[in-house]
Protein backbone atom coordinates (compact mmCIF):
# COMPACT_ATOMS: atom_id res chain seq x y z
CA UNK A 1 0.00 0.00 0.00
CA UNK A 2 2.95 2.66 0.70
CA UNK A 3 3.96 2.09 -2.74
CA UNK A 4 0.68 3.08 -4.44
CA UNK A 5 0.57 5.80 -2.11
CA UNK A 6 4.05 7.28 -3.14
CA UNK A 7 2.98 6.99 -6.88
CA UNK A 8 -0.38 8.28 -6.32
CA UNK A 9 1.39 11.47 -4.73
CA UNK A 10 4.06 11.65 -7.67
CA UNK A 11 1.10 11.42 -10.30
CA UNK A 12 -0.87 14.07 -7.95
CA UNK A 13 2.01 16.57 -8.39
CA UNK A 14 2.33 16.12 -11.84
CA UNK A 15 -1.53 16.85 -12.69
CA UNK A 16 -1.23 19.72 -10.05
CA UNK A 17 0.90 21.65 -12.64
CA UNK A 18 -1.60 20.72 -15.26
CA UNK A 19 -4.06 23.70 -15.60
CA UNK A 20 -5.72 21.82 -18.40
CA UNK A 21 -6.97 20.03 -15.47
CA UNK A 22 -8.84 22.81 -13.44
CA UNK A 23 -10.53 23.81 -16.68
CA UNK A 24 -11.84 20.37 -17.15
CA UNK A 25 -12.60 19.57 -13.37
CA UNK A 26 -13.26 23.10 -12.19
CA UNK A 27 -13.92 26.36 -14.39
CA UNK A 28 -15.48 24.42 -17.47
CA UNK A 29 -18.72 22.78 -15.35
CA UNK A 30 -19.17 25.30 -13.12
CA UNK A 31 -19.02 27.89 -16.14
CA UNK A 32 -21.65 26.03 -17.76
CA UNK A 33 -23.80 25.14 -15.03
CA UNK A 34 -23.86 28.84 -14.63
CA UNK A 35 -25.07 29.62 -18.19
CA UNK A 36 -27.34 26.95 -18.56
CA UNK A 37 -28.75 28.19 -15.30
CA UNK A 38 -29.04 31.76 -16.87
CA UNK A 39 -30.42 30.36 -20.13
CA UNK A 40 -33.15 27.38 -18.96
CA UNK A 41 -33.16 28.39 -15.48
CA UNK A 42 -36.68 30.69 -15.61
CA UNK A 43 -38.15 28.85 -19.26
CA UNK A 44 -41.01 27.38 -17.04
CA UNK A 45 -41.79 31.22 -15.92
CA UNK A 46 -43.96 30.17 -13.09
CA UNK A 47 -41.87 27.50 -10.81
CA UNK A 48 -41.86 29.91 -7.88
CA UNK A 49 -44.74 29.87 -5.16
CA UNK A 50 -47.73 30.97 -6.90
CA UNK A 51 -49.54 34.09 -5.51
CA UNK A 52 -53.01 33.83 -5.44
CA UNK A 53 -55.97 37.04 -4.92
CA UNK A 54 -59.53 36.35 -3.54
CA UNK A 55 -62.12 38.71 -4.19
CA UNK A 56 -64.84 37.87 -1.87
CA UNK A 57 -68.31 39.29 -2.94
CA UNK A 58 -70.18 37.03 -1.20
CA UNK A 59 -69.17 36.94 2.60
CA UNK A 60 -71.45 33.97 3.29
CA UNK A 61 -70.33 30.58 4.97
CA UNK A 62 -69.65 29.04 1.76
CA UNK A 63 -66.98 31.91 0.68
CA UNK A 64 -65.66 31.75 3.74
CA UNK A 65 -64.86 27.49 3.96
CA UNK A 66 -63.31 27.86 0.16
CA UNK A 67 -60.93 30.81 1.41
CA UNK A 68 -60.40 29.23 4.83
CA UNK A 69 -60.08 25.24 4.57
CA UNK A 70 -58.95 24.86 0.46
CA UNK A 71 -56.82 27.66 0.31
CA UNK A 72 -55.22 28.66 3.28
CA UNK A 73 -54.99 24.77 3.85
CA UNK A 74 -52.73 24.83 0.99
CA UNK A 75 -50.98 27.66 1.55
CA UNK A 76 -50.00 26.51 5.00
CA UNK A 77 -47.85 23.78 2.96
CA UNK A 78 -45.94 26.67 0.83
CA UNK A 79 -46.86 25.72 -1.81
CA UNK A 80 -48.76 28.76 -2.80
CA UNK A 81 -49.58 32.40 -1.30
CA UNK A 82 -53.22 33.47 -0.60
CA UNK A 83 -54.31 37.27 -0.13
CA UNK A 84 -57.55 38.73 -0.01
CA UNK A 85 -58.89 41.86 -2.34
CA UNK A 86 -61.48 43.73 -1.28
CA UNK A 87 -63.05 43.79 -4.82
CA UNK A 88 -62.67 41.79 -8.68
CA UNK A 89 -61.89 44.66 -10.22
CA UNK A 90 -58.70 44.77 -7.94
CA UNK A 91 -57.77 41.34 -8.01
CA UNK A 92 -57.82 41.72 -12.02
CA UNK A 93 -55.67 44.15 -11.87
CA UNK A 94 -53.23 42.17 -9.68
CA UNK A 95 -53.35 39.17 -12.32
CA UNK A 96 -52.30 42.04 -14.95
CA UNK A 97 -49.32 43.51 -13.71
CA UNK A 98 -48.22 40.20 -12.25
CA UNK A 99 -48.17 40.90 -8.69
CA UNK A 100 -50.84 37.33 -8.83
CA UNK A 101 -50.79 34.07 -10.64
CA UNK A 102 -54.71 33.75 -10.35
CA UNK A 103 -57.08 35.02 -8.68
CA UNK A 104 -60.34 33.59 -7.57
CA UNK A 105 -63.84 35.77 -7.93
CA UNK A 106 -66.28 34.75 -5.12
CA UNK A 107 -69.66 36.22 -6.78
CA UNK A 108 -72.46 37.17 -4.70
CA UNK A 109 -74.82 35.11 -3.43
CA UNK A 110 -72.91 31.73 -3.57
CA UNK A 111 -73.77 30.75 0.03
CA UNK A 112 -77.62 31.20 -0.87
CA UNK A 113 -77.47 29.29 -4.64
CA UNK A 114 -75.87 26.13 -2.34
CA UNK A 115 -78.46 26.26 0.45
CA UNK A 116 -81.46 26.70 -2.34
CA UNK A 117 -79.80 23.71 -4.41
CA UNK A 118 -79.17 26.12 -7.49
CA UNK A 119 -75.74 25.59 -9.51
CA UNK A 120 -72.41 27.37 -8.54
CA UNK A 121 -69.59 28.84 -10.30
CA UNK A 122 -66.29 30.28 -9.20
CA UNK A 123 -64.50 32.36 -11.68
CA UNK A 124 -60.92 31.43 -12.09
CA UNK A 125 -58.98 34.72 -13.93
CA UNK A 126 -55.08 33.81 -14.82
CA UNK A 127 -52.18 35.27 -16.07
CA UNK A 128 -51.30 34.10 -19.30
CA UNK A 129 -47.26 33.40 -18.49
CA UNK A 130 -48.05 31.35 -15.75
CA UNK A 131 -50.05 28.20 -16.82
CA UNK A 132 -49.03 26.11 -14.15
CA UNK A 133 -50.13 28.34 -11.79
CA UNK A 134 -53.20 28.86 -13.07
CA UNK A 135 -54.02 25.19 -14.33
CA UNK A 136 -53.46 24.98 -10.24
CA UNK A 137 -55.83 27.42 -9.17
CA UNK A 138 -58.26 26.26 -11.89
CA UNK A 139 -58.16 22.52 -9.91
CA UNK A 140 -58.71 23.88 -6.67
CA UNK A 141 -61.87 25.77 -7.50
CA UNK A 142 -62.95 23.01 -9.39
CA UNK A 143 -62.42 20.54 -6.71
CA UNK A 144 -64.49 22.68 -3.93
CA UNK A 145 -67.60 23.19 -6.73
CA UNK A 146 -67.20 19.63 -7.70
CA UNK A 147 -67.57 19.04 -3.60
CA UNK A 148 -71.00 21.29 -3.44
CA UNK A 149 -72.42 20.21 -6.36
CA UNK A 150 -72.41 16.45 -4.82
CA UNK A 151 -73.98 18.63 -1.88
CA UNK A 152 -76.52 20.13 -3.80
CA UNK A 153 -77.24 16.58 -5.18
CA UNK A 154 -77.78 15.19 -1.92
CA UNK A 155 -80.16 18.20 -0.56
CA UNK A 156 -81.87 17.40 -4.23
CA UNK A 157 -82.62 13.98 -3.38
CA UNK A 158 -83.61 14.24 0.20
CA UNK A 159 -86.09 17.22 -0.61
CA UNK A 160 -87.85 14.95 -3.15
CA UNK A 161 -88.02 12.36 -0.74
CA UNK A 162 -90.74 13.97 0.98
CA UNK A 163 -88.81 15.47 4.14
CA UNK A 164 -89.79 18.59 5.79
CA UNK A 165 -86.10 19.62 6.95
CA UNK A 166 -85.16 22.97 6.07
CA UNK A 167 -82.80 22.79 2.78
CA UNK A 168 -80.25 25.35 4.33
CA UNK A 169 -80.27 22.33 7.29
CA UNK A 170 -80.03 19.47 4.86
CA UNK A 171 -76.47 21.27 3.17
CA UNK A 172 -75.27 21.71 5.85
CA UNK A 173 -75.29 17.92 6.65
CA UNK A 174 -74.37 17.22 3.70
CA UNK A 175 -71.79 19.27 3.70
CA UNK A 176 -70.41 18.02 6.97
CA UNK A 177 -70.73 14.24 5.59
CA UNK A 178 -68.34 15.22 2.63
CA UNK A 179 -64.73 14.53 2.58
CA UNK A 180 -63.15 18.19 4.24
CA UNK A 181 -59.25 17.96 2.62
CA UNK A 182 -60.21 19.45 -0.54
CA UNK A 183 -55.92 19.50 -1.14
CA UNK A 184 -53.62 17.42 0.43
CA UNK A 185 -49.77 18.26 0.25
CA UNK A 186 -48.34 16.92 -2.54
CA UNK A 187 -44.40 15.62 -1.02
CA UNK A 188 -43.59 14.52 -4.97
CA UNK A 189 -42.32 18.12 -5.74
CA UNK A 190 -39.48 18.15 -3.10
CA UNK A 191 -38.04 15.31 -4.59
CA UNK A 192 -37.09 17.52 -7.79
CA UNK A 193 -34.26 19.40 -7.71
CA UNK A 194 -34.18 23.21 -8.36
CA UNK A 195 -33.01 24.55 -11.96
CA UNK A 196 -29.69 26.08 -10.21
CA UNK A 197 -28.66 22.25 -8.35
CA UNK A 198 -29.88 20.40 -11.70
CA UNK A 199 -27.53 22.26 -13.76
CA UNK A 200 -24.81 22.18 -11.22
CA UNK A 201 -25.06 18.59 -10.53
CA UNK A 202 -25.73 17.99 -14.28
CA UNK A 203 -22.35 19.42 -15.18
CA UNK A 204 -20.40 18.33 -12.62
CA UNK A 205 -20.96 14.60 -12.93
CA UNK A 206 -20.57 14.74 -16.64
CA UNK A 207 -17.33 16.61 -16.23
CA UNK A 208 -16.25 14.00 -13.79
CA UNK A 209 -15.58 11.68 -15.93
CA UNK A 210 -13.07 13.59 -17.92
CA UNK A 211 -11.41 14.88 -14.53
CA UNK A 212 -10.16 11.32 -13.74
CA UNK A 213 -9.47 10.66 -17.29
CA UNK A 214 -5.36 11.36 -16.64
CA UNK A 215 -4.90 9.22 -13.61
CA UNK A 216 -6.11 6.22 -15.69
CA UNK A 217 -4.71 6.55 -18.77
CA UNK A 218 -0.85 7.80 -16.78
CA UNK A 219 -0.19 3.48 -17.23
CA UNK A 220 0.33 3.84 -21.04
CA UNK A 221 2.43 7.32 -20.68
CA UNK A 222 4.15 5.41 -18.65
CA UNK A 223 4.31 2.52 -21.03
CA UNK A 224 5.19 5.19 -24.01
CA UNK A 225 7.55 6.84 -21.89
CA UNK A 226 9.64 4.27 -20.57
CA UNK A 227 9.07 4.50 -17.04
CA UNK A 228 6.80 1.69 -16.63
CA UNK A 229 9.49 -0.92 -17.59
CA UNK A 230 11.55 0.78 -14.83
CA UNK A 231 8.85 0.59 -12.18
CA UNK A 232 8.51 -3.26 -13.09
CA UNK A 233 12.17 -3.83 -12.37
CA UNK A 234 12.21 -2.53 -8.92
CA UNK A 235 10.68 -4.19 -5.91
CA UNK A 236 7.15 -3.16 -6.64
CA UNK A 237 4.16 -5.09 -6.68
CA UNK A 238 1.97 -4.75 -10.18
CA UNK A 239 -1.18 -4.27 -7.87
CA UNK A 240 0.50 -0.99 -6.01
CA UNK A 241 1.08 0.56 -9.57
CA UNK A 242 -2.28 -0.08 -10.71
CA UNK A 243 -3.54 1.06 -7.17
CA UNK A 244 -1.38 3.94 -7.39
CA UNK A 245 -2.74 4.84 -10.53
CA UNK A 246 -6.20 4.10 -9.81
CA UNK A 247 -6.20 6.55 -6.63
CA UNK A 248 -4.63 9.17 -8.60
CA UNK A 249 -8.32 9.04 -10.37
CA UNK A 250 -9.80 8.72 -7.40
CA UNK A 251 -8.44 11.40 -5.99
CA UNK A 252 -8.69 14.40 -8.29
CA UNK A 253 -12.43 13.19 -8.99
CA UNK A 254 -13.42 13.72 -5.62
CA UNK A 255 -11.56 17.40 -5.10
CA UNK A 256 -12.73 18.13 -8.40
CA UNK A 257 -16.57 17.32 -7.04
CA UNK A 258 -15.76 18.88 -3.62
CA UNK A 259 -14.99 21.96 -5.10
CA UNK A 260 -18.02 22.27 -7.50
CA UNK A 261 -20.15 21.70 -4.59
CA UNK A 262 -18.93 24.27 -2.76
CA UNK A 263 -18.54 26.80 -5.62
CA UNK A 264 -22.20 25.73 -6.93
CA UNK A 265 -23.89 26.11 -3.67
CA UNK A 266 -21.47 29.93 -2.78
CA UNK A 267 -21.46 31.41 -6.68
CA UNK A 268 -24.79 30.41 -8.02
CA UNK A 269 -26.68 28.92 -5.07
CA UNK A 270 -27.23 25.82 -5.36
CA UNK A 271 -29.15 23.29 -3.05
CA UNK A 272 -27.56 20.00 -2.67
CA UNK A 273 -28.85 18.30 0.29
CA UNK A 274 -27.57 16.81 3.61
CA UNK A 275 -23.85 16.72 3.49
CA UNK A 276 -23.42 13.03 4.30
CA UNK A 277 -25.51 11.77 1.23
CA UNK A 278 -23.99 14.11 -1.10
CA UNK A 279 -20.76 12.73 0.33
CA UNK A 280 -22.03 9.12 -0.18
CA UNK A 281 -22.78 10.23 -3.27
CA UNK A 282 -19.80 11.97 -4.89
CA UNK A 283 -17.63 9.15 -3.56
CA UNK A 284 -19.95 6.48 -5.22
CA UNK A 285 -20.03 8.43 -8.45
CA UNK A 286 -16.09 8.94 -8.55
CA UNK A 287 -15.38 5.35 -8.43
CA UNK A 288 -17.70 4.61 -10.95
CA UNK A 289 -16.11 7.06 -13.09
CA UNK A 290 -13.12 5.57 -12.07
CA UNK A 291 -14.15 2.00 -13.12
CA UNK A 292 -15.59 2.96 -16.87
CA UNK A 293 -12.78 5.04 -17.79
CA UNK A 294 -10.36 2.31 -16.81
CA UNK A 295 -12.28 0.09 -18.56
CA UNK A 296 -11.65 2.22 -22.09
CA UNK A 297 -8.16 3.15 -21.09
CA UNK A 298 -7.25 -0.86 -20.32
CA UNK A 299 -8.52 -1.40 -23.68
CA UNK A 300 -7.00 0.94 -25.73
CA UNK A 301 -2.92 1.17 -27.07
CA UNK A 302 -2.14 4.34 -26.69
CA UNK A 303 -3.03 7.52 -24.25
CA UNK A 304 -4.21 9.03 -27.23
CA UNK A 305 -6.52 6.08 -28.23
CA UNK A 306 -7.42 6.32 -24.98
CA UNK A 307 -8.47 9.64 -24.79
CA UNK A 308 -10.32 9.54 -27.60
CA UNK A 309 -12.16 6.71 -26.43
CA UNK A 310 -12.91 7.92 -23.20
CA UNK A 311 -14.72 11.18 -24.18
CA UNK A 312 -16.92 9.00 -26.51
CA UNK A 313 -18.22 6.96 -23.74
CA UNK A 314 -18.11 9.97 -21.36
CA UNK A 315 -20.22 11.70 -23.68
CA UNK A 316 -22.59 8.78 -24.35
CA UNK A 317 -23.31 7.92 -20.51
CA UNK A 318 -23.85 11.78 -19.99
CA UNK A 319 -26.42 12.10 -22.32
CA UNK A 320 -28.23 8.55 -21.31
CA UNK A 321 -27.66 9.36 -18.28
CA UNK A 322 -29.67 12.84 -18.19
CA UNK A 323 -26.33 15.06 -17.34
CA UNK A 324 -27.89 17.38 -19.87
CA UNK A 325 -32.31 16.89 -19.78
CA UNK A 326 -34.32 14.58 -17.64
CA UNK A 327 -33.57 11.51 -20.08
CA UNK A 328 -36.34 9.82 -17.34
CA UNK A 329 -39.32 11.24 -18.28
CA UNK A 330 -38.48 10.25 -21.84
CA UNK A 331 -39.93 6.72 -20.62
CA UNK A 332 -40.09 3.32 -22.99
CA UNK A 333 -36.32 1.88 -24.15
CA UNK A 334 -34.84 5.14 -23.62
CA UNK A 335 -35.60 5.49 -19.47
CA UNK A 336 -34.18 1.98 -19.05
CA UNK A 337 -31.35 1.87 -20.62
CA UNK A 338 -30.50 5.13 -18.65
CA UNK A 339 -30.50 2.68 -15.78
CA UNK A 340 -27.25 1.69 -17.06
CA UNK A 341 -25.25 5.38 -16.38
CA UNK A 342 -24.02 6.26 -12.97
CA UNK A 343 -25.30 9.74 -13.77
CA UNK A 344 -28.92 8.87 -14.02
CA UNK A 345 -28.19 7.28 -10.21
CA UNK A 346 -26.42 10.47 -8.88
CA UNK A 347 -29.30 12.55 -10.30
CA UNK A 348 -32.27 10.57 -8.95
CA UNK A 349 -30.06 10.65 -5.60
CA UNK A 350 -29.82 13.78 -5.10
CA UNK A 351 -33.47 14.62 -6.10
CA UNK A 352 -34.42 11.96 -3.39
CA UNK A 353 -32.15 13.55 -0.99
CA UNK A 354 -33.94 16.79 -1.34
CA UNK A 355 -37.40 15.00 -0.53
CA UNK A 356 -35.76 12.73 2.11
CA UNK A 357 -33.23 11.66 4.86
CA UNK A 358 -30.03 10.56 4.03
CA UNK A 359 -31.23 6.94 3.85
CA UNK A 360 -33.23 8.10 0.88
CA UNK A 361 -29.86 8.43 -0.94
CA UNK A 362 -28.95 4.71 -0.28
CA UNK A 363 -30.15 2.71 -3.21
CA UNK A 364 -28.09 4.80 -5.88
CA UNK A 365 -25.51 5.22 -3.51
CA UNK A 366 -25.87 0.85 -3.85
CA UNK A 367 -26.59 1.42 -8.12
CA UNK A 368 -23.36 3.03 -8.31
CA UNK A 369 -21.04 1.11 -6.44
CA UNK A 370 -21.89 -1.94 -7.72
CA UNK A 371 -21.27 -0.10 -11.17
CA UNK A 372 -18.14 0.85 -10.13
CA UNK A 373 -17.22 -2.98 -8.27
CA UNK A 374 -17.80 -4.60 -12.02
CA UNK A 375 -15.91 -2.10 -14.31
CA UNK A 376 -12.96 -2.13 -11.64
CA UNK A 377 -12.99 -5.61 -11.66
CA UNK A 378 -12.88 -5.89 -15.76
CA UNK A 379 -10.35 -3.00 -15.72
CA UNK A 380 -7.74 -5.17 -13.47
CA UNK A 381 -7.86 -7.97 -15.33
CA UNK A 382 -7.57 -6.14 -18.84
CA UNK A 383 -4.56 -4.27 -17.52
CA UNK A 384 -2.20 -7.00 -16.10
CA UNK A 385 -1.25 -6.97 -19.76
CA UNK A 386 -0.41 -3.50 -19.67
CA UNK A 387 1.85 -4.21 -16.30
CA UNK A 388 3.27 -7.42 -17.78
CA UNK A 389 6.94 -7.26 -17.57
Amino acid sequence: MRHALLIAARDLRERARDRTAYVLAVLLPLGLAGVFTLILGNVGGDSQIFRYAVADADRGVIAQTFTDDVLRRAAASGAIEVRTVSSEQEARALVEDGTATAAFLLPTGLTEDVQAGRGVRIEVVGDVDAPTGTGIARSLAQAYTDRLAAVRTAVAATVHSGVTTAPAKLAAAAAAALPSEVVAEDTTGRRQLDAKTQYAAGMAIFFLFFAVQPGVTGLLDERRNGTLARLLAAPVRRSSILAGKLLTSVAVGAVSMAVLVVASSLLMGAQWGRPLGVTLLVLSGVLAATGAMAVVAAIAKTSEQAGGWQAIVAIVLGALGGAFFPVNQAGGLLEKLSLLAPHRWFMRGLADLAGGDVNAVLPSVAAMTLFAVVTGAVALLLFRKVVRP
